[in-house]
């Protein structure tokens, strides 16, 4: 298990069944490094409409084995606990309540 820090300084656990989970999916291997970075230097962060305690970190990827996508990492933010439960390409950001950047 691995223990990350986004960029707010929350720690968020990535344990080895969500990281072996990810990397089943071969578009996915490879892009550890980029999951770590996301939660660090996110584009956007948005809460999930289905899961209000489900916030979706999105940063764009010019570069993937499937072409130009967002990478988002879902963070599961619970009271005194927040894990990652997976991550994917995808061609856009879902709608949601922004959490970042913040809107003034």
């Amino acid at each position: 298990m691995k223990t990350l820090l986004d960029f707010e300084g929350t720690a968020i656990r990535l344990t080895d069944e969500r990281a072996a989970h990810i990397l089943e999916h071969p578009e996915m291997r490879g892009m550890e490094a980029e999951i770590e970075r996301i939660l660090v230097e996110p584009e956007t962060v948005v809460e999930s409409i289905s899961d209000p305690m489900a916030h979706l970190y999105y940063r764009y990827c010019p570069e993937t084995s499937v072409g130009a996508k967002y990478l988002c990492v879902v963070v599961k933010i619970a009271r005194q606990d927040a894990f990652i439960l997976t991550a994917y390409l995808t061609d856009g950001i879902k709608k949601g309540k922004q959490l970042w950047p913040r809107k003034s």
